[in-house]
């Protein structure tokens, strides 16, 4: 557990074994919620604001977790200040970023995009583990890197709106990226549900005044409603409840490897749905992205190391003569 005189800190997950059976089952789930998430944004987009869109999946969300009930059971005061973060950089701010980015590339793009959540929940675990992870993670980083630039290039040269876009969703990862660190002590001290269900009511207060304004200009269909609901209790409520799960046991930089495996459910969706074209040379980078998930969810041996210097500095040193004073 991080200190709680650190803000911005986050934790080893309680594992770092190679992913078991049920690791694998949350990283499939998330993988499916998120992958079609973004076909359910597109879909929502065309009736509704982006804005309203991001409070729409919020709320929908907040109403799903209401029903558990660890969602009633209290935290503590002194961790409100970092839940508020969380309702801000894992909820309020990346489903904004990625419904307005969404106006300006198809969903199959953002889907890619997102791709490269990994890297940044990577790069940011450690930094604030000030440790790097092992050869495996760092090769499988550098891969997912690799793919997700794959991927991008090709929408880069489609002009100023497509570029916009693209901005808007490598901001959105880098926030998704923090938050899946700053989740993993929190989790661990309470759960999921309790957490996000006042992480969720953080951001619906920030989400309201914009996506109440913008319903003035909603045009509601079944079929967009629908979608909002589906992706706020699928994709806001129940995967953030596996996602921080996982990122619990596993910490943040390799809780965050189902970011990879939307790509190709995003892409899948996007053709099939919506007549979307994704260029041959992006197939190349999801194959390359999704190398990169496996790399990265081998054993961490660079947490497996720090565990076992900590272990060693905490044992009297053998053989050493202890002053009498700390005999007794």
């Amino acid at each position: 557990m991080a200190s709680d005189r650190s803000f911005l800190a986050t934790s080893e997950g309680t594992t770092s074994g190679a992913f078991g059976p049920g690791d694998w089952g949350l990283v499939l789930f998330c993988s499916l919620v998120w992958g079609s998430s973004f076909l359910f944004i597109a879909e929502g987009l065309e009736a509704f604001p982006a804005e309203t869109v991001a409070f729409l999946r919020v709320g929908f969300g907040l109403l799903t977790l209401s029903l558990f009930p660890s969602a009633r059971q209290r935290i503590d005061g002194q961790d409100w200040g970092r839940v508020a973060l969380l309702g801000l950089v894992m909820l309020a701010l990346p489903f904004t970023l990625y419904a307005v980015a969404q106006q300006y590339v198809e969903s199959a793009v953002a889907g890619m995009i997102n791709g490269g959540f990994p890297i940044t929940a990577g790069v940011v675990a450690a930094v604030l583990l000030r440790r790097l992870p092992g050869w495996p993670q760092r090769i499988g980083l550098f891969l997912g890197f690799i793919g997700i630039a794959l991927v991008s290039i090709p929408n880069l040269g489609e002009g100023g709106n497509a570029t916009w876009g693209i901005v808007l969703a490598l901001l959105a990862i880098w926030s998704y990226g923090l938050a899946n660190s700053l989740v993993v002590p929190l989790q661990q001290k309470y759960g999921s549900v309790r957490v996000l269900s006042r992480a969720l009511l953080v951001a619906f207060v920030l989400t309201a005044p914009f996506g109440l304004y913008g319903l003035r200009d909603a045009e509601p269909t079944l079929r967009s409603f629908s979608a909002l609901a589906a992706l706020g209790i699928g994709g806001t409520g129940l995967a953030f409840i596996a996602s921080t799960r996982l990122a619990g046991r596993v910490g943040g930089a390799r809780g965050s490897i189902y970011g990879y495996f939307t790509t190709p459910v995003a892409i899948i969706l996007g053709i099939f749905f919506r007549s979307e074209s994704v260029s041959s040379i992006a197939f190349v980078g999801a194959g390359v992205i999704i190398l990169g998930a496996w790399l990265v969810s081998r054993s961490d041996t660079g947490a497996a190391e720090q565990t076992r210097t900590e272990d060693r500095e905490a044992l009297p040193l053998e053989g050493v003569q202890r002053p009498r004073w700390l005999r007794s």
